[in-house]
C-alpha cells in the first residue's frame, strides 16, 4: 500500500494531495511547520475514508448498502445518518421534487460516458415507479426503503465531507488557514494571515485540467455542478448528465457549468444543483438567491 497523501511545500503554505470519493481532494494548509501540516492531512484523510465508507453506494460492507438492501424491513441508523437524510429532505422540498436521492436508479438506463447510446423510452418508464423520496420513511432511530428503491447520496455526499474536514481543521488548528478541495468543491476554513486571498480556479466545461476562470477566495464555500466529462452526443444534441427525477430524461437547457460561493460548500453545492434542474432558468433562479456565481453555457 502507497502513503495516504502527498505533502509539498510551497512558498508559504504546503499542500497535500490525496484520491478518494472518485476525486482528486487537496488541502492547502497556511503554516510552515511540517508536522502542523502532516497531522492535519492525517485527521483530513482519515474523515473522508470514514464517510466515503460508511456512505458510498459502491460497497458491500457499509450502512448504505444495508439501507439500499433492505427490502422494505427497518434499517437502524445514528444521529449522523438522520441529520443527512433530513438535509435531503429540506433539499426535495425546496425544489419542489427535482432533487430527489431516490432518482439514482436512473443510473440503470443513463451511462453517461460521451457515447451516443440513449436508452430506450421503456427502460425509462419501467424505472419511474421506483423514483419518489415521499415514500421513504424515517426517523431518528431507524429508516424504510421500500422493496426495489434505493438512495443515493452522491448529489450532497462529497460536499458533506468537504465541510467535515474544513471543520475538523478549524477545530484542531483554529486560525490557520485551510482549503479543503475536493474535486472543485471548496471550503476555506478562514483568512489567511497575510490577508491575501486564496486563488481557486474552475475547471473548463470543454478542456479537462484548464481553468476557465480564476476565483479570489478568503472564506467559505465554493461548488460546481457540470457536464464536463458525463454527457450523451447524439445527432448533434447534448445530453448531460443532471436528471429530472419527474420525466427520467435529462434537464433541458442546462448550462455546461455551474459555480456558486456561499458561506458553506454544502449548501453552495445544493444551489448549484437546484439552479442545473431549472434548465434555461438557471441565471434568474441563482439571482433570486442572491449569492455569487459563474455558469458556462
Amino acid at each position: 500500500m502507497g502513503p495516504l497523501f502527498k505533502l509539498s511545500a510551497r512558498s508559504d503554505h504546503f499542500c497535500g494531495r490525496f484520491e478518494a470519493m472518485a476525486s482528486p481532494c487537496e488541502l492547502l494548509i497556511e503554516t510552515d511547520n511540517v508536522d502542523r501540516a502532516r497531522l492535519l492531512m492525517q485527521k483530513a484523510v482519515k474523515e473522508t475514508r470514514r464517510i466515503e465508507h460508511k456512505f458510498s453506494r459502491y460497497r458491500q460492507d457499509n450502512l448504505w448498502y444495508r439501507v439500499n438492501q433492505s427490502r422494505g424491513k427497518p434499517v437502524a441508523i445514528d444521529e449522523e445518518t438522520y441529520q443527512l437524510l433530513q438535509f435531503a429532505n429540506t433539499c426535495y422540498r425546496l425544489s419542489e421534487g427535482l432533487f430527489d436521492i431516490t432518482s439514482g436508479v436512473l443510473r440503470r438506463a443513463w451511462r453517461f460516458d460521451g457515447s451516443d447510446h440513449l436508452p430506450s423510452a421503456q427502460h425509462i418508464e419501467a424505472l419511474m415507479p421506483l423514483i419518489g423520496w415521499r415514500r421513504i420513511q424515517f426517523d431518528t432511530e431507524s429508516i424504510i426503503v421500500p422493496e426495489g428503491m434505493e438512495l443515493d447520496l452522491g448529489g450532497i455526499g462529497k460536499e458533506y465531507a468537504v465541510d467535515r474536514v474544513a471543520a475538523l481543521c478549524l477545530k484542531q488548528a483554529p486560525g490557520l488557514s485551510v482549503v479543503v478541495n475536493f474535486g472543485g468543491d471548496v471550503q476555506v476554513t478562514c483568512p489567511r494571515k497575510t490577508g491575501q486571498p486564496w486563488h481557486i480556479g474552475i475547471e473548463s466545461p470543454d478542456r479537462e485540467n484548464e481553468a476557465h476562470a480564476v476565483l479570489q477566495i478568503q472564506h467559505g464555500g465554493l461548488a460546481t455542478s457540470g457536464d464536463a466529462r458525463k454527457y450523451l452526443l447524439k445527432d448533434g444534441i447534448r445530453y448531460g448528465h443532471i436528471l429530472n427525477p419527474l420525466t427520467g430524461y435529462p434537464v433541458e437547457g442546462a448550462p455546461r457549468s455551474i459555480t456558486v460561493a456561499t458561506a458553506h460548500c454544502t449548501q453552495a453545492g445544493l444551489l448549484a444543483t437546484l439552479a442545473m434542474l431549472q434548465g434555461l432558468q438557471a441565471e434568474t433562479f441563482l439571482k433570486q438567491q442572491q449569492v455569487s456565481f459563474w455558469v458556462s453555457r
